[in-house]
């Protein structure tokens, strides 16, 4: 009786193929990948292999206690394993008060107080202090694009308070700067317009990359303007108001704008509403609303009050919406836009694997992350993802 065979192992497949399955494969089964061989590690670790790995944007939730440091905590979430990731508190500055400001935006982490610092996502031993604002203020609005003619990245801060003597001026209206980080310098630009006065803090704002502009949009005021990033001016003031808003954010989604908002008007009562945005007449028009049961998910009760908990981000063909009050412990759910239909999809994110801790403050925001980031050797070794995945 002759023997079976052995079983086939992957050395058989040679380099190449195993390097087409594992571009196959979400992120964190990749920084599992990882750690199985050296083989797959040497795979998994090349720069063609990041180029050929093209993920979603991650929703990250940084939550921030202002008694206790300890108690801080952060979670990513990867849309295509649907699963949360609970990151390192050490990948994080400590954030000793309630005017630090911690931000995420394409790519970057960054602080504003009482320095501006920067550092590519999820490298924890590469936060750079740049030189100091023209004007230090807490609480701005934070984007990153690319020079077009440099073909560099260029960081954009927008409004923000400002202290004198510990007490917030809000008459203040603080110019827009923008950082080279080749030549380590900020450019003084054109404040907000006088409209945003009341309310120019990232607590009351939400932002947009759009195009070549900055879009800035009051959640609750509705105003809308956005600032020409080649030609550096700002657009005149409009109103973006559905009917029956009770507040919304604007989002650059695709090649879209997007505007995303709760609404309470009868007769179909409290809803969660997607509109498209036209940039030149600023003209809306419905795409999407929120299952009913989706909504009932983040909410116990009709109240106005209840809704102001009510967050939302967003960035490529992902938006989520989620309820930042402890005692729901953050419920979220996700819409993915089809790129070629526009269809949209909802479904329910997972619960934040326990324990969660109780915040005072909580930043969300969605970023692309770099593979080379997530699964080179130092960051795999320094954080010991495969241990901390959920």
């Amino acid at each position: 009786m002759e023997e079976p065979d052995p079983p086939l192992s992957f050395d058989y497949l040679g380099s190449d193929l195993t390097e087409l399955i594992l571009t196959h494969l979400p992120l964190p089964s990749i920084v599992r990948a990882a750690s199985v061989c050296k083989l797959w590690r040497s795979i998994v670790t090349t720069p063609s292999f990041s180029a050929r790995v093209c993920a979603k944007p991650w929703f990250f939730l940084f939550g921030q206690n202002n008694i206790f440091l300890k108690n801080n905590q952060a979670f990513a979430f990867d849309p295509e394993s649907d699963s949360w990731i609970r990151l390192p508190a050490h990948l994080f500055p400590p954030l000793y008060s309630s005017s630090s400001s911690f931000i995420g935006s394409n790519g970057f982490f960054f602080t504003t107080s009482a320095n501006f610092t920067f550092t590519p996502i999820l490298k924890p031993r590469a936060w750079r202090d740049t030189s100091p604002l023209r004007f230090p203020r807490c609480n701005p609005l934070v984007g990153v694009y690319t020079d077009a003619s440099s073909r560099s990245p260029r960081f954009i801060v927008v409004g923000g308070v400002k202290f004198i003597g510990g007490l917030v001026d809000i008459e203040d209206r603080l110019a827009v700067e923008i950082y080279n980080p080749s030549f380590n310098a900020w450019e003084l630009c054109p404040p907000l317009p006088a409209d945003f006065r009341s309310g120019n803090s990232s607590q009351w704002l939400s932002s947009a990359l759009f195009k070549g502009k900055f879009y800035v949009f009051g959640i609750y005021s509705c105003f809308v303007s956005a600032f020409d990033l080649n030609k550096r001016f700002w657009s005149s003031v409009q109103t973006l108001r559905p009917p029956g808003v009770l507040f919304s954010y604007l989002l650059s989604c695709q090649d879209r704008l997007i505007l995303a908002g709760l609404c309470n008007a009868p007769p179909r009562g409290p809803s969660f509403e997607l509109w498209k945005v036209d940039e030149e007449t600023m003209e809306f028009s419905e795409v999407a609303i929120m299952p009913q049961e989706l909504l009932h998910c983040l909410f116990d009760s009709d109240e106005d009050d209840k809704f102001a908990s009510l967050k939302c981000v967003g960035l490529g063909d992902l938006i989520y919406v989620f309820n930042e009050a402890h005692y729901r412990k953050y419920p979220a759910c996700v819409c993915e836009i089809a790129s070629d239909s526009g269809k949209c999809s909802w479904r329910r994110v997972p619960s934040l694997p326990e324990p969660v801790n109780r915040f005072h403050k909580v930043i969300s925001f969605c970023s692309t992350v770099s593979l080379e980031n997530v699964v080179c050797p130092a960051v795999v070794d320094e954080l010991r993802l495969e241990q901390v995945l959920y």
